[in-house]
């Protein structure tokens, strides 16, 4: 058996997230469908990441097992022509047996999207949060801060999380103003905030409650220094709301 990695990206918001669920349409669903469209068996894919309902991609990396002959270019070609619009592969390859597209993972890159304004672009609504309330990015550096380095993200952390702890790594957070954003040739002058967090491995909804604690802080409901609180206390009650998922992207890999 060959083993094929891929590297996927999709537009979540008409999926029900990465994983097979009993109900409703998954990313993992529509490409081990695809597969055994081109192949004519079953195969079950590995994602990298189970991101969330809503949540996108730009470089998600999965692998599956197969005794098809194909050459990559072809895996690539005959998958997309059995793939919806809003789930494409870029890039495929064949590996080493045994190669794990999360575990072999040394680092992972999400960035997620704050529309300073309550009123977004109808062509935007998909990709980012709109705030419904003014944000001042300054104090959110400062919070950040507090987040580097290896920490328990207990507070963090979702309920229903599979980690068998919640010790992370982030190496780090970048956080910037947006004037404007180009979209299909377009200019939008509309303000955004990205956050974009880079870390050994992430929680569940790790980043979405990071950047709903995150916004609270830009909007002087917690000082930068609550951030300390919040990380000791161990508890999600004391963080921040979560972010919905429309903003955050999973952005990169690297093994």
């Amino acid at each position: 058996m060959r083993q094929i990695k891929l590297t996927i990206t999709y537009q979540g918001t008409h999926y029900s997230g990465w994983q097979l669920q009993a109900s409703g349409r998954t990313v993992q669903g529509e490409l081990e469908k695809a597969i055994k469209k081109m192949t004519g068996a079953h195969s079950r894919i590995y994602g990298a990441g189970r991101t969330d309902a809503g949540v996108h991609a730009l470089a998600q990396v999965a692998a599956f097992k197969t005794a098809a002959l194909h050459a990559p270019d072809v895996f690539i070609r005959a998958l997309n022509a059995n793939l919806p619009a809003d789930i494409r592969i870029v890039a495929a390859e064949e590996t080493k047996p045994g190669f794990s597209p999360r575990f072999h993972a040394k680092e992972k890159t999400y960035c997620y999207y704050i529309c300073k304004r309550d009123t977004n672009s109808a062509f935007l609504s998909d990709y980012t949060w709109s705030a419904p309330y003014s944000i001042n990015i300054e104090p959110m550096q400062q919070a950040a801060e507090y987040l580097i380095g290896k920490h328990d993200f207990t507070s963090f952390q979702a309920a229903g999380c599979g980690a068998k702890h919640a010790i992370r790594k982030i190496k780090e957070i970048n956080i910037k103003e947006m004037p404007a954003t180009e979209f299909l040739g377009f200019t939008f002058n509309i303000p955004l905030i990205s956050i974009r967090i880079t870390a050994d491995a992430f929680l569940r909804h790790m980043v979405r409650n990071i950047v709903g604690t995150l916004a609270a802080v830009g909007n002087g409901k917690y000082p930068p220094e609550r951030i300390i609180d919040i990380l000791q206390a161990r508890d999600r009650q004391e963080a921040g709301v979560t972010a919905p998922s429309s903003g955050l992207f999973l952005e990169s890999i690297t093994y």
